[in-house]
């Protein structure tokens, strides 16, 4: 394994054994104010350090601005497929061959139970998601009222992931009870043309802007191992951070067959241990929330990105891939130290 076993020592011991000055420095910074660090230190911390002196730090910083609740959610994929834009890691593209189921906006029973049963199981958050450049404003109603159904049925806190709205679609989704829009990045300002041609980086963070004007929260992340390097990645929750996120997820490219994406190498364990703990460095008053593609990861590393940086994890199936198990999930919060956080009252 390429970190240390986990041992029964107070985190603080462990990181002032083995951190050196830079490292401390910037622990020391990030603790004091909780502004978080640049890429630049972020990229020489990764060269310096090891994986294992990262995730203690990154720990450490999860627990001076968090607390031990993990903050979980799930989605439903709200419609399906025929998606105009190009994006070379999405199965919903028309431009790819993935075999991926079809459908338009989903029936309300169907999105009814789906929130029931994410109650019955305690999970805090839950959103429609559409495939898509945007969900027309003459299609917004619909969604308007599975949520306000949503609402009235169950104590859930309703999020939002339905592509580049405008302001009127935001404001109507904000009347019906949605608290928090999803934008994902998806990657670097540097790194975005190289996967995705329809639309820009710019398109997205100006939906995040709109979003937050009308007085939503939002949970804006990307997805790692694309090609990116490092310091791309890096970029990534620095911009999220920068562009007011409050959640940020972390996906791993799940490589799907049909798109261009599809004979991308996996990135290393240890990569992903190294990335998760440096999105806290740079993020570190941000819901840090394991997202797609962490089924392929040993149970070891996903107790050591949650001693290590992260606290929000999305759960069940991931739109079009599969996830771990809600009571996996579970077994694994409980013995990594976590409490469940609350469902709304």
């Amino acid at each position: 394994m390429f970190y240390r076993k986990f041992v029964n020592l107070p985190n603080e011991i462990i990181i002032q054994h083995n951190m050196s000055d830079f490292l401390a420095a910037r622990l020391s910074e990030v603790l004091d104010n909780g502004n978080g660090i640049t890429v630049d230190e972020a990229v020489e911390l990764n060269d310096r350090y090891s994986a294992d002196e990262l995730a203690d730090a990154a720990d450490k910083v999860r627990r001076r601005w968090h607390n031990d609740e993990i903050d979980t959610c799930s989605i439903v994929n709200a419609r399906s497929g025929r998606c105009s834009e190009d994006c070379k890691w999405c199965a919903q593209s028309r431009h790819h061959h993935t075999g991926v189921s079809e459908y338009d906006i989903i029936r309300e029973e169907q999105a009814l139970e789906a929130a029931r049963m994410n109650t019955r199981h305690g999970i805090r958050r839950f959103s429609l998601v559409t495939s898509g450049r945007k969900v027309a404003p003459a299609d917004i109603d619909s969604f308007c009222h599975i949520y306000r159904k949503i609402g009235k049925e169950t104590p859930l806190y309703l999020c939002a992931s339905m592509g580049l709205l405008g302001l009127y679609e935001l404001r109507r989704l904000k009347e019906a009870g949605v608290k928090r829009y999803h934008c994902n990045l998806e990657t670097s300002a540097s790194y975005f043309p190289s996967l995705c041609t329809t639309h820009t980086h710019a398109d997205k963070l100006r939906t995040i802007a709109l979003a937050r004007s009308v007085g939503m929260e939002v949970c804006c992340g990307g997805i790692i191992g694309m090609g990116e390097t490092m310091r791309q990645r890096l970029e990534l929750a620095a911009e999220a951070r920068d562009a007011g996120a409050v959640s940020i997820p972390i996906n791993i490219l799940n490589p799907i067959p049909g798109t261009p994406l599809e004979s991308t190498p996996l990135i290393s364990e240890e990569e992903i241990v190294r990335t998760a703990a440096l999105f806290r460095m740079i993020a570190p008053r941000c819901i840090l929330r394991f997202a797609g593609g962490r089924m392929r990861l040993s149970h070891d590393t996903m107790r050591r990105m949650l001693l290590g940086g992260v606290n929000g994890v999305l759960m069940g199936d991931m739109l079009t891939t599969v996830g771990n198990t809600v009571e996996d999930d579970k077994r694994l919060f409980a013995e990594s130290g976590y409490r469940e956080a609350p469902l709304e009252a």
